[in-house]
């Protein structure tokens, strides 16, 4: 401040005020000030590419990706700009892009002889989403070899496979007291990992317990938060004739996390009329915008009561409108974002003409499944899966909105089992296809050569032929998973099939 009394028209201050705005979380003064320094300077890439950073911030997708390219176009000289014009990419679902710059950013550090860790992990999880396995094994270990202790490289890497050195240097990591919560449960889970990939059960749901126990101890979360959430969202499927926005484009998988909607994007979009968006949060916003709460988080109940008495013509027509920059002239789209069956309600009457595809699987397999998994640390909506019980708890409430939906949704909305995508994989691409009144197209059945990034979980498993291995894995860990079989079947649900 003391410098722009000197100097008004200096720009570098303005840059420096919005990125103190921004560590505060104030990410609209942000934009205001580096907007200002922008006008007096307008040919500066980091000021672009911080700009392009809070935007994304701010869900401004579009705009973001458009200052990014300019940053881009400004030929930025240092790493630090080009692995933000990266993260830019990354948040706005364009892998590809996101590669290229972060690949920049690795090679003017080395350049300057320099060792950032960070640079070096974005390259290695990016490449992992484009399908470039040995790039982002090699680049995780480039992260380890700078920052040996490195928790989500450690995370990332035990998913790609681990060497036997690098398994006695994780196993003496995680012996140690971590250095936070979040590292301890890093490292419990890659060790995890690691372990249950050689048969040893037993040990690797002990380390799920050890590193999932302390984390939910920071939590303060209980299940009542989410259980509001799914009464909310059973009362949101009240369809008018006439109401919603005319699109056919979007096709919707949706489900519990884990349970195969991966696959199914994968298969859809192998077809050649498909457009893969990955897993986006367009349709949350545009709910968020039109129903004017001022909650803290984008879904909750107060969000979803609201939504009932919203303009679901606008939301539909904000929906498909917000994703233009990324879908461009494609007639069919693929939206995979698993906690969308929250909306599928408000998607139906929103989006009359659009499919919903809803996963199911075993429901001890898919309890399982989310509570090895290692979810977000940032996104609440996943705080279930720190807890065995909860993680039961949340199947059971799953299991009704899935039942209500079947009920009142109509020829729109199809269940779609796992298994029986893996049984019988061309029948259940038949009837899939059907239902999103696409033609039968051979490439989807070789979703496996299917280039598209994949920016999930699944994105080594399903570069992959189908394969058998996680159908029936609970009965590995039968005797740990006991109290939670318990309390499924205290709540009726059939413990085979969940459709049929």
């Amino acid at each position: 401040m003391r410098v722009l009394e000197r100097a008004p028209l200096t720009p570098e201050p303005y840059f420096i005020l919005a990125l103190i705005g921004a560590a505060h979380g104030n990410f609209s003064k942000a934009l205001d000030v580096v907007d200002r320094a922008l006008r007096l300077d307008s040919g500066n890439p980091a000021y672009h590419a911080h700009r392009a950073k809070f935007l994304t911030a701010l869900h401004r997708h579009a705009e973001a990706v458009q200052t990014a390219e300019r940053a881009v176009a400004s030929s930025p000289q240092d790493a630090l700009t080009w692995d933000t014009i990266g993260v830019v990419f990354t948040r706005a679902g364009l892998h590809e892009q996101a590669v290229s710059a972060y690949r920049r950013a690795v090679e003017v550090d080395q350049r300057a002889g320099s060792k950032q860790a960070s640079y070096w992990y974005n390259l290695g999880a990016a490449l992992q989403f484009v399908g470039e396995l040995e790039g982002a094994a090699s680049a995780l270990r480039r992260v380890l070899e700078i920052e040996p202790a490195h928790e989500r490289a450690w995370s990332g890497l035990a998913k790609l496979g681990l060497t036997a050195e690098e398994v006695a240097r994780l196993e003496t990591l995680a012996s140690r007291p971590a250095a936070s919560v979040d590292a301890e449960l890093h490292l419990c889970h890659a060790l995890a990992s690691h372990y249950e990939s050689i048969g040893r059960y037993r040990d690797a749901f002990a380390l799920w317990e050890r590193g999932k126990a302390r984390k939910r101890e920071t939590l303060g979360y209980s299940f009542e938060s989410d259980r509001v959430i799914f009464e909310a969202a059973r009362l949101t499927a009240q369809p008018s004739a006439g109401e919603g926005y005319p699109s056919r484009a979007p096709i919707f998988v949706v489900g519990m996390p884990r349970t195969g909607t991966t696959l199914i994007e994968r298969i859809l979009s192998s077809h050649p009329e498909v457009l893969t968006l990955g897993e986006r949060d367009e349709l949350s916003l545009c709910i968020k915008k039109l129903t004017g709460t001022r909650t803290r988080h984008v879904l909750d109940a107060e969000t979803l009561r609201a939504a009932a008495a919203m303009d679901v013509t606008s939301a539909g027509e904000d929906y498909i409108d917000s994703l233009r920059y990324v879908t461009g002239q494609a007639q069919r789209f693929v939206d995979k974002l698993p906690l969308n069956f929250l909306y599928a309600g408000l998607i139906r009457r929103a989006l009359p003409q659009a499919r919903i595809v809803c996963l199911r699987r075993n429901p001890i397999d898919t309890c399982l499944s989310n509570y090895r998994q290692l979810f977000s640390t940032n996104f609440p909506h996943y705080d279930y899966s720190y807890d065995l019980l909860d993680t039961a708890r949340y199947y059971v409430e799953f299991d009704r909105l899935a039942r209500h939906w079947r009920e009142t949704l109509g020829d729109r909305y199809m269940e779609i089992e796992y298994e029986d995508v893996v049984e019988n994989p061309e029948r259940a691409a038949r009837t899939l296809l059907a239902f999103c009144e696409l033609e039968w197209h051979p490439a989807c059945l070789e979703f496996h050569r299917n280039r598209a990034p994949v920016a999930t979980a699944s994105s080594a498993q399903v570069r992959q032929p189908l394969y058998r291995g996680a159908m029936g894995r609970w009965r590995h860990y039968e005797r740990e998973l006991e109290p939670l079989i318990a309390l499924l079947h205290e709540h009726g649900i059939a413990l085979e099939s969940p459709v049929r």
